[in-house]
């Protein structure tokens, strides 16, 4: 029986990048857990600043840690006190020199871990589970979206048997590995209990040129070559008109330099092999 498996990690490599950058064979399960760790830590910290993503980068013994956010200000703090705190306390936990960098997203709206956290927060405000998904379809659609889909599971209105409802709207194809589409997942806290919230957000397609576009890039136009002027021929006129397919500069240059020979400059040119 087919299973739905998240998106990310069949694109990961391919069209997508990592959100660990790093490699070292020998410390790799403890920097793995340690990753782990700085992820949960931020997450609980920072419940109402919208961190949609966190990468992790590490060179020798220093590590990067990009949060992209949609409210940097949450984050920074007051004159960047909160995250000079923050620093140090990252620094604490992976003995070594920390850089924080706050990403902005300026499109919330595209970003499907965002989408649902933010119909999470609306089934904890009591709000009906489908007119939140409508809200939340709506404006994903009017961002530019190619599709949507939404998934809630749980006590749904607070019924006795939990069930699962899904709606969506454009294309979501999962199939086809180009497809940009992100995946997000979270959980709603209610008084009846946890209701699961997934959102599938399909944004582009990535398409490889053709062989016929890529030869026509390129491609080099030849540049017009000047007439060669004729041995015993009345140099032409000053006023004389410059021909359509030969620039008025080099019309000009060829008037106050010695007329080649007709053997040298053939003999100059490069020859085509056929």
């Amino acid at each position: 029986m087919g299973n739905k498996i998240s998106p990310r990690a069949l694109r990961v490599g391919y069209i997508q990048d990592w959100e660990s950058r790093w490699y070292s064979p020998k410390e790799m399960p403890d920097l793995i857990e340690e990753d782990f760790r700085i992820r949960q830590f931020l997450k609980d910290r920072f419940r109402q600043a919208a961190l949609a993503k966190i990468t992790i980068e590490r060179t020798g013994k220093y590590v990067r840690i990009n949060l992209h956010t949609a409210r940097p200000g949450v984050i920074i703090g007051k004159k960047g006190a909160d995250i000079e705190e923050l620093k140090k306390q990252v620094q604490e936990m992976t003995r070594s020199e920390a850089t924080i960098n706050v990403v902005e997203i300026k499109r919330p709206e595209l970003d499907a871990q965002l989408v649902a956290e933010s119909v999470a927060f609306q089934l904890e405000k009591q709000v009906a589970f489908r007119r939140a998904m409508k809200r939340a379809i709506e404006r994903t659609i009017q961002a530019g979206a190619g599709g949507i889909k939404l998934m809630v599971a749980g006590r749904l209105g607070g019924a006795e048997i939990a069930r699962t409802e899904w709606t969506m709207e454009g294309r979501v194809p999962l199939h086809t590995f180009r497809a940009d589409i992100d995946y997000g997942f979270t959980e709603a806290i209610t008084p009846m209990g946890r209701i699961g919230v997934k959102a599938w957000i399909f944004k582009k397609e990535f398409f490889l040129k053709s062989e016929k576009d890529l030869l026509k890039e390129a491609e080099v136009t030849p540049m017009p070559l000047a007439p060669t002027p004729v041995e015993g021929a009345a140099p032409e006129a000053a006023g004389a008109p410059t021909p359509a397919d030969q620039p008025a500069a080099a019309v000009e240059v060829q008037a106050s330099e010695p007329e080649p020979k007709i053997e040298e400059t053939f003999e100059d040119m490069p020859t085509e092999e056929k």
